[in-house]
């Protein structure tokens, strides 16, 4: 171990690396609640989904622990799964099954982008400010979908959207809201998945968390949704956009992060650059198509890592404790389907509150930046709908930048995409 992930180099030890990637998987194990019960609402079997999120964290884990040698734990991504249920499954009403397809279908593009390195090089050609405005906008849509599942917010208060009276699902949801936001202001580890267990247990005695007779929290694990492929609208142009939102978010979630990583752990070469780039990026790849053919969400780098990286990850040796504590969940699975989703609601909203950081990034002094960033931001949420919200931010990018006759600054790559959305909206409108 010391050899192979060149310990003493990085000045960490074993014992370290242990501890840093059980503390990783604390903090990001909240997935294996939140992805069963987001996806199961499309109709996917939510042990089987489970089963699915839990291997194919694993499997891109340990390609990151042996590949990359980084302190870097993958999973079926945040923002990404609400995507695959609310916008593409109950928005445009393809089947769970064509989603998988789409989410498989990225996977084996981003591995021939990754192999043959011209990620880095798409990555650069998307404007700056909409990447973060991206990150941003998926936070607010999740929270936004957190306040809805944990029956905190609904149409049914006389306006548009409104606060409902704190009661039953309510009101065990802001106790776990409460409960979470004190443990992670108090730097507890693994404060989300603490905060899901308080607000389970909570959940009991007002008949919101249900508990089977006979409960054991151990089980074999239920059977992954293997191969549930349907290719039969791949050549359609409403597939092609689900595509691209897919290889969209998880392109720059997974960049996004490893940078943040590196900065945080100084994982970077004498350039500036992200160590074994390639090969990360390569990770999320083979996770990702793992993940579709095992039936799950895309798979793409957790932010949660940098926790690992506070307790001194600095190799690949976190990332192999991340992804075997991941195995050993499979046989836990009856403790994680147990969870509400007044429980999970918390965990949303945590969550969009972390990814909330890049807005101080955007430059809204520029009004040709501040604006179409403005814009996906406030579509994302509003719209219901990630994908909606890159379009009208490319659109409104070139808009701006041709209004202010900075043409050098809409790539090629850029126009394409523009017109790409705007055919997408004309057709929609017709």
């Amino acid at each position: 171990m010391e050899k192979f992930f060149k310990l003493s180099e990085r000045g960490t030890n074993a014992r370290t690396e242990a501890v840093a990637g059980i503390t990783t998987f604390l903090a990001m194990a909240y997935i294996l609640a939140v992805n069963p019960a987001l996806l199961s609402q499309t109709g996917m079997d939510a042990g089987g989904v489970f089963t699915a999120t839990a291997l194919a964290s694993a499997i891109a884990t340990l390609v990151m622990a042996f590949a990359a040698n980084l302190p870097v734990a993958l999973a079926p991504g945040m923002g990404l799964n609400a995507f695959f249920t609310y916008t593409v499954v109950m928005g445009m009403g393809y089947s769970w099954q064509t989603a998988l397809t789409a989410v498989f279908l990225e996977g084996i593009l981003f591995i021939v982008l990754s192999l043959l390195k011209v990620r880095e090089a798409l990555i650069k050609a998307i404007p700056l400010n909409i990447k973060k405005a991206v990150a941003v906008g998926i936070g607010l849509f999740i929270t936004l979908i957190g306040l809805v599942d944990g029956g905190i917010v609904s149409s049914e208060t006389g306006t548009i959207i409104g606060f409902v009276q704190l009661k039953g699902t309510a009101l065990v949801a802001i106790i776990g809201l409460v409960s979470t936001i004190v443990l992670i202001c108090l730097k507890v580890k693994g404060a989300i998945i603490i905060g899901m267990i308080l607000t389970t247990l909570a959940g009991i005695p007002f008949g919101v968390t249900h508990v089977p007779e006979n409960f054991s929290p151990f089980s074999l694990p239920a059977a992954p949704l293997f191969w549930k492929f349907d290719f039969s609208n791949i050549f359609t142009l409403k597939f092609f956009v689900v595509f691209f939102t897919f290889l969209f978010v998880d392109m720059f979630d997974t960049l996004g992060t490893l940078m943040g990583v590196a900065e945080q752990s100084n994982l970077k070469d004498k350039n500036g650059d992200i160590k074994n780039v390639n090969q990360a990026l390569l990770a999320d790849a083979v996770g990702t198509v793992a993940g579709a053919m095992l039936g799950t969400s895309t798979v793409t780098s957790f932010v949660e890592s940098t926790a690992g990286i506070a307790e001194g990850g600095r190799t690949g040796l976190t990332s192999l404790t991340t992804a075997l504590m991941f195995l050993v969940a499979l046989f836990l699975s009856p403790l994680f389907l147990l969870v509400p989703s007044a429980a999970s609601a918390p965990a949303l909203i945590i969550v969009g509150s972390m990814m909330m950081s890049a807005a101080s990034g955007i430059d809204f002094k520029d009004l040709s930046e501040g604006i179409p960033a403005f814009i996906t931001i406030m579509t994302m949420p509003f719209a219901y709908s990630i994908a909606t919200g890159i379009s009208w931010g490319i659109m409104s990018y070139v808009v701006c930048k041709v209004a202010s006759r900075k043409f050098k600054d809409i790539s090629i790559i850029t126009w394409i995409l523009c017109m790409v959305f705007v055919a997408k909206t004309v057709l929609d409108a017709v």
